[in-house]
């Protein structure tokens, strides 16, 4: 019996690895074509940045209008290309751990949730009141000169970042699903939990003051206890040993 089951993992997890390296292989080649396509209307989605985030911007090297605009198009691509991502993930775990379709529904329609409302949430909060509190020491004698390379690399990293982070309680309830812990244990981790996020948002989170720290380390607190809300409401519960008499 124990050797049948160390086969059946042993093939799952060579399963895995293949539809692991086939999934890498599709996204690459989705990413790449995709950018492509969009590199032709990177200039329009720069100008409309330029003008959410109030700012006139430069650029110091022949080639850097155009790096900027294709790691502009990449950031694009990668936030459209969520729904696929988050699709071929959920077959992924599906075929490998045996997930019911019903969860891998939920989890992919509350990845995509959680991705674009992180994304959406920097992009409308914490890029406007990040960039004004950094350009608030302007002067008459020192005046901010922005660089068009800096400037997409700034804001492309904080969208991906926000949209990635607004996953905890998904990744919170997979593990707990999955068996590697339990919601427990994250309740029992609280303290620690507070201070990663802490960090986090210290780290993350253009501007170094409270208030902006805050907009990352409540919202981040929030959907922590939210996953360990869900993790408790998925995940299976251990069956009750019978007493013996």
């Amino acid at each position: 019996m124990s050797f049948f089951k160390e086969n059946l993992a042993v093939n799952r997890l060579l399963f895995f690895v293949t539809a692991f390296r086939r999934f890498v292989l599709e996204i690459a080649i989705g990413f790449v074509l995709l950018t492509l396509l969009i590199y032709w209307y990177s200039p329009d989605l720069l100008t409309l940045l330029q003008i959410h985030l109030d700012q006139k911007l430069a650029f110091f090297g022949v080639f850097e209008p155009v790096i900027a605009l294709i790691k502009l198009s990449s950031v694009v691509a990668l936030i459209l290309m969520a729904p696929w991502i988050m699709v071929r993930i959920g077959n992924v775990l599906s075929s490998a751990f045996g997930l019911r379709r019903i969860f891998i529904v939920l989890f992919v329609f509350f990845g995509l949730l959680l991705f674009y409302a992180g994304a959406t949430f920097c992009f409308l909060v914490t890029l406007p009141f990040g960039v004004k509190f950094l350009l608030g020491y302007q002067s008459e004698v020192v005046k901010p000169v922005i660089s068009v390379g800096k400037f997409v690399d700034f804001t492309g990293l904080f969208l991906l970042s926000f949209g990635l982070i607004f996953e905890l309680p998904l990744i919170m309830t997979l593990v707990c699903r999955l068996g590697v812990c339990t919601p427990d244990t994250f309740s029992s981790k609280r303290r620690y939990a507070i201070l990663i996020i802490a960090i986090l948002a210290a780290a993350l989170t253009p501007t170094p003051d409270v208030f902006n720290m805050s907009l990352m380390a409540l919202p981040l607190y929030f959907l922590y206890e939210i996953g360990i809300v869900v993790a408790r409401l998925v995940c299976k519960r251990p069956q009750e040993q019978p007493s013996s008499a």
